[in-house]
């Protein structure tokens, strides 16, 4: 009793810490956060700016007793709040330079409110640099209590200076803060680097041409130096294009110098810009010797989306969704009788409380044979009036034996929880799916690009659509347009038609299809057959680039080391997702399933993966060839062991609850899970919040498939090519009306 006391009062307060962490990560928290950071830099602006006009004033007097005494006036704009502040951090901190701080904590506010206009985290990396170095200058140049207490470079800048000078004097303090300073606008901006060029070629004394005079050289200096005052907006782009170098032959010297021409091909004067190596491009279209060139980013193309909002899905909250003290103990006592009844003594029992189920862990008194208490599965379920249980015998890692009981009322897992969770966000899957809860209340994440495909079955009405639903959510809130591309097959015509409104971004089909979602049979034949020419074409690129998979390419690619002259590009992960398979297996059965299992044997390393979704798991449906290429599956409740066998090769999913309760075996374990809810409404928020976005011309198109006969499908009949008796064969069949 000591010890199920202690663990109801761990219990709680892990409950309290998780809901006391959860207003922190909640929306309006940050919207709040972001105000108050606004209000605050605003004001600390309005004080450092009258600290230039009241900074005696606002010093004559001990901040020990100001605060308390409100006969105490100060004259800073901001009041004792501001004055204080900007004593802090113009006098104490780093003088004049600390007039940046207001930006610094403007920018994050707008950050917290999804506002980027800077990357935050370079942009305060090199603002603080330049606060440290220009607090040091001010110091240098400036002598303390001159104007501004201690100086325009605050104490920092003046003690700094000092100690700078002690040490190096003041001819090796300068170059120090010189050296600094360039260090810093080099990495702010290679624009610095390229007027660092131009001064040197202008510093640097010239030799005299033949037939040039010292005339002509003064007139091409002066000519230099208006070049490098009026230098525009685009003469990045102007240095990159003539200072890219080509080698003339494939042995040349490593070291050689080649004379640098412009656009004009006009050779320019006599600067000369030494290349590590030289050489032809390579066999994959990687050119060397160029200039470094920044990295390729796919999201440019729409480079002004955003993903999906966590506002847009509804907390889904059961009301009385917690076990209580009743249930628990009722349901310890009555299996600790039942397993007393066949004379099976127990050792501990524990129980974790899950959304759906609670599982009941003991512990066997020695000699105890575990077939006896699984044998007793059917018993316990009787003794406990319960839907039906799960015996795990034995938990795998643990020594314990697992009994699966399912709550009197079981709790909602809304898909808002999972995709505000921190494992979730924090993610870095290549394509991560927030799928439910498992039975200790944790957020369960995968990784759909590991699995590599996934098989989905259940009965109907059990949760299997809307599994999918959390599954595709799950991605879109992941993942740029640029980045992923659904292929949506639909047979059933209805479940997933909300998604058609994001075709410009998200989805991808053959360029002859009128609609964006797959529901004909033969229009599915075609897509496949094209996904099959898209993989192929992938792995020719992939030999090309000399890399064994999509994400080596695309990082290769990233980094500008493939050339797209070459056809070399971009490669989104392609999911295809198909609701109701058995229908295309009856309706098509060896047309769908040979291109399909080729995709799911060869396609994992290009990037395309399979996700298919059936109500009935048979062994007509789902055959050898396809289960050996899915080892992930979903298995809901379904009606027979055979069903659980078909789909698991083990039972258990003939024993679940519904409503989204579902096992899933990623690998050789098997974990349950309580699967996330997301209703329509929510969907609609979703698609119509990325479809009001703008999006790419066209969708992704897959390549275009001919069948070998030359049409799109073979459905054309050469009527001169029939059999010779065709003919009285039909007057037969006419005239009796029937025909076998």
């Amino acid at each position: 009793m000591a010890r199920e006391g202690k663990t109801k009062k761990e219990q709680r307060k892990k409950r309290k810490k998780s809901g006391f962490m959860a207003f922190f990560r909640d929306e309006r928290f940050k919207i709040l956060l972001s105000f108050l950071l606004l209000g605050f830099s605003f004001l600390l602006l309005v004080s450092q700016i009258s600290y230039f006009f009241t900074w005696k004033t606002d010093q004559s007097f001990e901040w020990s007793t100001a605060w308390r005494n409100a006969d105490i006036q100060v004259d800073n704009w901001a009041g004792k709040t501001g004055a204080f502040l900007a004593n802090l951090t113009m006098n104490n901190w780093f003088g004049i330079a600390s007039c940046t701080f207001p930006f610094l904590i403007a920018l994050y506010a707008l950050r917290l409110l999804k506002i980027k206009l800077l990357p935050f985290g370079r942009t305060f990396i090199t603002t603080m640099l330049l606060v440290v170095v220009f607090s040091i200058w001010l110091g240098f140049f400036s002598e303390a209590n001159e104007v501004l207490g201690s100086g325009p470079g605050g104490r920092h800048g003046h003690y700094m200076s000092i100690l700078l000078t002690s040490l190096l004097g003041k001819i090796g303090t300068f170059l120090l803060l010189l050296i600094a300073t360039i260090g810093i606008a080099l990495f702010i901006s290679e624009k610095t680097l390229v007027f660092l060029r131009k001064v040197m070629h202008f510093i640097l004394p010239r030799k005299i041409k033949p037939g040039e005079t010292d005339a002509d050289l003064q007139k091409q200096d002066e000519d230099f130096k208006d070049e490098v005052g009026d230098e525009s907006e685009n003469s990045w782009e102007e240095e990159v294009a003539f200072e890219t170098v080509t080698a003339t032959g494939k042995n040349a010297d490593p070291a050689e110098e080649f004379t640098v021409r412009d656009l004009n091909g006009t050779i320019e004067d006599d600067i000369l810009l030494t290349v590590e190596t030289t050489g032809d491009e390579d066999e994959f279209g990687e050119t060397e010797g160029q200039l470094m060139m920044e990295d390729y980013d796919p999201t440019l193309d729409l480079s002004s989306f955003k993903l999906p909002t966590i506002d847009l899905l509804e907390q889904h909250d059961s009301r009385n969704s917690s076990v209580t003290n009743e249930e628990l103990t009722g349901n310890k006592n009555k299996i600790v009788e039942t397993l007393g009844h066949y004379k099976i003594q127990i050792d501990r029992i524990k129980a974790t409380i899950g959304p759906t189920v609670t599982l009941y862990e003991i512990v066997p008194a020695p000699g105890v044979r575990i077939s006896k208490i699984k044998n007793l599965e059917d018993d316990i379920a009787l003794n406990l009036s319960a839907l039906g249980i799960r015996i795990i015998a034995p938990i795998p890692g643990k020594g314990t034996i697992g009994i699966e009981v399912p709550n009197q009322t079981p709790e909602i897992v809304s898909m808002r929880s999972l995709i505000s969770s921190r494992k979730f966000q924090e993610s870095e899957y290549d394509l991560a799916v927030a799928l439910g809860k498992t039975i200790a209340n944790e957020t369960y994440v995968f990784d759909l690009a590991k699995m590599p495909h996934l098989l989905v079955a259940g009965a109907t009405g059990q949760g299997k659509s809307v599994g999918l639903n959390a599954i595709i959510a799950s991605l879109l809130y992941k993942k740029h347009p640029s980045q992923l591309k659904f292929v949506l097959v639909d047979p059933k015509k209805v479940e997933l038609t909300l998604y058609s409104r994001i075709e410009n971004h998200y989805l991808a089909k053959i360029p002859d299809s009128a609609e964006a979602i797959i529901t004909d049979t033969q229009k599915v034949i075609y897509t496949l057959n094209s996904l099959t020419i898209e993989m192929d074409q992938r792995y020719d690129l992939l030999k090309k680039a000399q890399v064994r998979n999509i994400k080596e390419y695309n990082r290769k690619f990233i980094k500008r080391k493939l050339n797209p002259e070459h056809g070399h590009r971009y490669m989104p992960y392609i999911v295809m997702v198909i609701d109701e398979f058995a229908d295309l297996i009856m309706t098509a059965g060896r047309e769908v399933e040979t291109p399909l299992a080729r995709l799911a044997q060869l396609a994992r390393a290009i990037g395309i993966h399979l996700v298919i979704a059936t109500q009935r798991p048979t062994t007509n449906i789902i055959t050898g060839v396809i289960k050996a290429n899915f080892p992930a599956r979903i298995a809901f409740r379904v009606t027979s062991m055979i069903d659980s066998r078909t789909i698991l090769d083990t039972p258990g999913a003939n024993q679940l609850v519904g409503r989204g309760d579902l096992l899933f075996a990623p690998g050789s374990d098997l974990i349950r899970l309580q699967c996330a809810f997301i209703d329509i409404p929510e969907l609609e928020r979703i698609t119509e919040y990325i479809g009001e976005q703008r999006g790419f011309p066209t969708p992704y198109f897959l390549p275009e498939y001919v069948d070998e006969s030359g049409g799109e499908g073979g459905l054309e009949v050469d009527l001169t090519k029939r059999d010779s008796l065709f003919d009285d064969a039909a007057r037969l069949v006419v005239a009796h009306q029937q025909g076998s």
